[in-house]
């Protein structure tokens, strides 16, 4: 094997990370610098050597001393006489200082005890010499020793008043937002060609039409003229609106990888602030950023947080900072000075509650509606949720997109998750198809409760509970047929059923009767074989109650109220305190909603009995497994005549 030539390896020098400057430091310094000079105080540099009291006298007796100073009548300074100072005794250059005593520095220091007796012998001792030393008395006041102990607490005052600001604006660090005096900035955070973002319209599976809206944004700021050309003007603000999951923020950090320009991401609550202003003020400094980068986009997610209908239940009557902030927002998007290619795009599930104005053409001029995926579009969001996992060869994704009606692409990811859980503490190597069933259950019907005590009675009610919902689905036209019947608690619930629901873009009243018929088989399974009722059906009365309510108030499609709809689909009705109808209409309606509930009872009651025998089959059998799946109901059943393309949803009770 030929060995490769490699050249003489450089070293490379580590580098050295030398630290930033801070201010904080030269505060630091002068603090230490202070505390240094009270506590040495001016001749800390010079400071004589210290004596006795004794040694003292000595020298004064000898003659040495020419004069004595008592500062503040504690602390004696001496001076020597010239002749004295050329004697062997003093000679000796000492002191405590860092440099040695000056001409007219003293060349000793001591403190005294009591002032009169060292007056009284300073005197006794001098009285017989020609030359006497003389006693002089002296005060020094030491300022910054009186001033410190105010200028430290100013000083901690001061520090802890800048160190809240800087929390309550945003961070305790620098940049926008991070001083006080930046509080106004925006918030935004910048992507463009320097930030590495690699998510692309090729990992959004679905979503067809809103992708091609968004794409459509794109193009026109990486080509123009495209569109000028002809002289049409690009849409200055697209909403996106979806239920919550459907993957709007994932469609807007799409754009940011795709577009080769600025892209501003904030979200709407950051515009808010405890501060009067301070939303409006960001408001302009993040057009203004976005003016200066022209083109770019500008993305707010949650825009329903500063976007509600302005004049809505502010009981206060004061200045409302939230609608202050969304003024600056609709005139930045549309007024005076606007022409300019900055784009707004912004998602909301509550669009019912923005205010008109956000709403109108020329701000917002369009809104893409992001829905729940259907069949196929889940099987595309499966196969981009899969890529990173071990998946078991010859996993079917068409099953598992059926397995998942109802499902927004969040649930998706959360389901492909789960699963490659599930099958780590199961020490598999590989995520197989009923990993994938598991976590299903389990993000739809909550955690197994495999420890839950259920007496054998209530275990009994429980089973012909859930077969009573089979046998009455089986045996019904329009209602979904079963695939899979458990009687092993899960979450809140005491057992579940899986269907076959079919998706319907319309649903007819045969329809929802069949349905409102199913959910009713669990009650009248109890009252068919124990003459009797529980709660367990409270999950099921509340669905049947609002299939009737939809059915009379909503769709139209009860005859004795008519062809008339309370609904309100801007959702103003919210704020009022008033029903649309009057009290014997509200009479009428509560009238007819328990007339189809009990209808509908009555009639799976019938249906049970005539199949009482099948009914007792179907739920010993499910009191034996705990767990059924459709193969069973076609012994005892045979085929279900009614068969249709169907896809499958989970029911619980």
């Amino acid at each position: 094997m030929a060995e490769k030539d490699i050249g003489p390896k450089k070293d490379k020098k580590p580098e050295i990370k030398k630290p930033k400057f801070s201010p904080y430091w030269i505060t630091a310094a002068v603090l230490v610098a202070l505390l240094a000079f009270n506590i040495f105080g001016g001749d800390a540099l010079t400071q004589p050597q210290k004596v006795d009291q004794t040694l003292f006298e000595s020298y004064l007796n000898d003659g040495d001393i020419e004069k004595v100073v008592l500062v503040n009548g504690r602390n004696a300074k001496v001076f020597l006489t010239t002749e004295a100072k050329e004697k062997q005794v003093h000679n000796i250059k000492k002191g405590n200082g860092i440099l040695p005593p000056g001409k007219n520095d003293p060349d000793y220091q001591f403190e005294i005890g009591d002032r009169q007796n060292f007056e009284n012998d300073f005197k006794e001792i001098t009285r017989g010499q020609s030359v006497p030393a003389k006693l002089s008395h002296e005060s020094e006041t030491n300022l910054l020793a009186e001033f410190l102990p105010s200028i430290i607490f100013f000083a901690v005052i001061i520090g802890i008043w800048i160190f809240i600001m800087k929390r309550m604006s945003g961070g305790a660090g620098g940049g926008a937002g991070g001083q006080i005096f930046n509080i106004g900035k925006s918030k935004a955070k910048l992507f463009d060609q320097k930030q590495d973002v690699k998510t692309s319209f090729k990992d959004v599976a679905g979503l067809e039409g809103a992708k091609e809206e968004v794409q459509e944004i794109v193009d026109f700021l990486k080509n123009p003229e495209k569109y000028t050309s002809l002289g049409g003007k690009i849409p200055k603000g697209a909403l996106l609106v979806g239920p919550p999951g459907t993957g709007k923020t994932l469609l807007a950090r799409a754009v940011a990888g795709e577009a080769q320009v600025p892209f501003f991401s904030l979200s709407g609550s950051d515009f808010v602030e405890m501060f009067v202003g301070v939303g409006a003020s960001r408001v302009r400094d993040l057009f203004k950023q976005a003016k200066e980068k022209s083109p770019s986009i500008i993305f707010i997610d949650e825009i329903d947080a500063i976007g509600r209908a302005r004049g809505k239940n502010n009981m206060s009557g004061s200045n409302d900072e939230r609608e202050n902030t969304l003024n600056q927002l609709l005139t930045e998007m549309d007024g005076f000075g606007t022409a300019t290619n900055v784009i707004v795009i912004a998602a909301t599930n509550r669009a019912d509650v923005l205010d008109k104005a956000l709403m109108r053409a020329g701000r917002f001029d369009r809104q893409i509606y992001v829905d729940l995926p259907d069949v196929r579009e889940r099987k595309e969001i499966f196969e981009v949720h899969l890529r990173p996992i071990k998946k078991e060869e010859g996993l079917d994704t068409d099953f598992l997109s059926k397995q998942t009606p109802g499902f927004s692409g969040a649930d998706i990811a959360n389901v492909c998750n789960e699963a490659a859980l599930i099958a780590a503490r199961k020490e598999k190597k590989a995520v197989g198809k009923q990993d994938f069933l598991d976590a299903v259950d389990r993000i739809v019907g909550g955690l197994e409760k495999k420890n839950k005590i259920i007496t054998p009675s209530e275990k009994k009610a429980i089973a012909y509970h859930e077969a009573g919902h089979a046998t009455v689905s089986w045996m019904l036209e329009h209602a979904a047929p079963l695939v899979k019947v458990t009687i092993v608690p899960r979450g809140q619930s005491l057992g579940a059923a899986w269907y076959l629901p079919e998706e319907r873009l319309i649903v007819r009243p045969e329809q929802m009767l069949d349905e409102m018929c199913a959910t009713m088989g669990g009650r009248a399974a109890e009252r068919v074989i124990f003459d009797k009722i529980s709660t367990g059906a409270l999950s099921d009365l509340e669905k049947v109650t609002k299939q009737a309510r939809a059915m009379v108030t909503i769709y139209g499609l009860n005859d004795k109220v008519g062809n008339v709809t309370y609904y309100d689909s801007s959702g103003q009705s919210e704020y009022g305190f008033s029903k649309p109808y009057s009290e014997a209409t509200a009479e009428l309606i509560d009238k007819e909603i328990s007339s189809i509930i009990e209808e509908q009872y009555q009639r799976a009651i019938k249906l049970l009995e005539d199949n009482k025998d099948k009914l007792a089959l179907l739920a010993e059998e499910l009191l034996e497994k705990e767990v059924i799946f459709k193969e069973s109901l076609e012994v005892i059943f045979g085929k279900r005549p009614f068969i249709k393309e169907v896809i499958p949803e989970k029911k619980t009770s």
